[in-house]
């Protein structure tokens, strides 16, 4: 495997704005280098993420960016535009490369292209897919000349199954996310809020459930301190959370979570609908990142289908409004079951859940290519 040369595609590397995709990506790529092997990083120019960043963050979208900067010093990010000039940029960046990923979140033109310039220059493809897209609305992945792929990553075992049985895609993967931990790790402070949520509203995917799992249990509690963390909060939803005496802190820059999850006692996990459904047993990537933090975790209904974890020790779900707040009162006058869920999860996360296992798995998988 020495001597391997990746190239990876993504939405945005230097915005996590709604782009939750960075976290995982970010840490990955950084685990690839330090086990000495080159990576280029792509980006759309003037990607939506970063756009948004820009014009809804102010002063802290230059914060986020000097955070990103500081944290992933070595990344080689290198941006491209979806023009006239597309392809001969790719011929050219991607000569000698070989593997190229490509994540789902990225344009059909870009995908497209990349598969067209693979026989020429000989390079593998792996189409990467962390998202709900292919479940919740398969006509935008089947854009994606998928026959072209070398093989899969899809983020969980539903996932998997979709692309292998419904897409006809030979080689498919299971590929979780994981923590950061270089960035996503145990810190001291002193607690300031006793419940944190870190999560976005947008696209109705959990309001229901944020109202049930969140709201709810807040306003049933007025003597905690709740705190909210994210973007694209109608003004409809800071009023409800007003109402619930939540606080509503807005953006948080990705690399700022460690922080204030280090602030408060204990942390909620409300997951997006399709993942308590039809793609039930995936956790998303704030699981993998608030145990990593070694902060105790509660979550709203999800099946861990797969074994990732151990449910009840790593972390506590509840399953309904009415029990979380009662697990809420529990765990914020208990110390020590606060502790050891926290120590549970933190130890479920370094010993299978780390980027350097995913990169690990990555390279198996890119000798198995190879073979």
């Amino acid at each position: 495997m020495n001597g391997l040369r990746f190239a990876f595609f993504a939405h945005s590397w230097i915005s996590d704005w709604n782009h939750g995709n960075a976290h995982f990506l970010r840490g990955l790529v950084q685990e690839l280098m330090r086990m000495g092997y080159p990576v280029r990083c792509y980006e759309e120019r003037g990607s939506w993420s970063v756009s948004s960043l820009m014009s809804n963050e102010g002063l802290l979208a230059q914060e986020a960016m000097r955070q990103f900067w500081s944290a992933f010093p070595q990344l080689d990010v290198r941006f491209y535009s979806v023009d006239e000039g597309l392809r001969s940029f790719l011929a050219e960046e991607l000569r000698g490369t070989h593997i190229v990923v490509l994540h789902e979140w990225n344009r059909p033109e870009l995908v497209n292209t990349v598969l067209s310039l693979k026989r020429t220059l000989g390079f593998r493809v792996l189409f990467h897919d962390t998202h709900h897209r292919a479940y919740s609305s398969p006509g935008d992945i089947l854009q994606f000349r998928l026959h072209l792929c070398d093989g899969v990553l899809a983020f969980g075992e539903a996932i998997r199954r979709i692309y292998h049985e419904g897409f006809g895609v030979e080689k498919v993967w299971t590929f979780h996310e994981a923590a950061d931990t270089a960035n996503f790790h145990p810190q001291s402070a002193p607690k300031s809020s006793d419940v944190v949520w870190v999560g976005n509203w947008g696209d109705e995917e959990r309001s229901r459930e944020l109202q049930e799992f969140l709201i709810g249990p807040a306003a049933a509690l007025p003597s905690a301190r709740f705190v909210v963390h994210g973007v694209r909060y109608p003004e409809v939803a800071r009023d409800q959370l007003r109402s619930a005496g939540i606080e509503f802190r807005g953006y948080l820059p990705n690399l700022s979570a460690p922080r204030a999850y280090a602030e408060s006692r204990v942390a909620l996990h409300v997951p997006r609908r399709q993942y308590t459904n039809g793609l039930s047993g995936i956790p998303t990537i704030r699981v993998f990142e608030a145990m990593a933090c070694g902060i105790p975790l509660l979550c709203s209904p999800w099946s861990d289908h797969e074994g990732l974890f151990r449910p009840g020790d790593d972390y506590i779900v509840a399953e309904d409004g009415r029990s979380i707040a009662g697990l809420l009162q529990f765990l914020l006058r208990d110390d020590r079951a606060r502790q050891q869920i926290a120590a549970n999860g933190l130890e479920t996360i370094m010993s299978r859940h780390t980027c350097a296992h995913r990169a690990e798995q990555l390279l198996a998988i890119c000798e198995e290519l190879g073979r």
